[in-house]
């Protein structure tokens, strides 16, 4: 079975990994990408299949996300951290539009950074799976991109043009012939 995370799941399980570092008497940050960056901060999508982040401190928000899956019933990875092999050395990052916590400090890329990486990842998606076009297509709205030159300038923004795979190119092109 696949699951599914919605703005209100995703709230209600940062609010409980809140309660546990409040009971731990210890403050976290996590920094949510991908899918879940774009429900939170965009309101841009109705789900995603997981919350990709890095956080801090690693060993104590583990285990509290381990429990969390436990207490709500959720998939042991609903949080994980298998997009750290996909930041880029530039930090960029910002709190606008996320949720804060008295002792979690939620944090996102910020919005041309975001589009990086959507393009970086070019994935065009299959029958049930959406692919990032969409989500590409509202950071270029909101970043007020208008040709695919500034949104690969924004990509060299971020990661090195040894880097960047021939299809992220021809896959930005090709959003951009169509009017969005």
């Amino acid at each position: 079975m696949e699951y599914t995370f919605n703005n209100q799941i995703i709230h209600e399980a940062l609010s409980r990994l809140n309660d546990l570092l409040r009971a731990k008497e210890t403050t976290g940050e996590i920094c949510i990408f991908g899918g879940a960056a774009m429900i939170l901060a965009f309101d841009a999508r109705f789900a995603t299949r997981d919350v990709d982040a890095i956080f801090v401190p690693k060993n104590v928000i583990a285990g509290a996300i381990e429990m969390i899956a436990d207490e709500m019933n959720l998939p042991k990875s609903w949080l994980n951290d298998g997009v750290k092999g996909f930041v880029s050395d530039k930090k960029d990052f910002t709190e606008e539009n996320m949720p804060q916590f008295s002792h979690l400090r939620v944090i996102r890329p910020t919005a041309p950074y975001l589009l990086a990486m959507k393009c970086m990842a070019s994935r065009v998606g299959g029958y049930g799976e959406r692919g990032d076009i969409t989500d590409i297509k509202l950071l270029c709205k909101h970043l007020n991109c208008k040709h695919a030159g500034e949104v690969f300038q924004m990509i060299l923004n971020y990661y090195p043009k040894s880097q960047i795979p021939i299809r992220t190119q021809y896959f930005i092109e090709e959003i951009f012939q169509e009017p969005f």
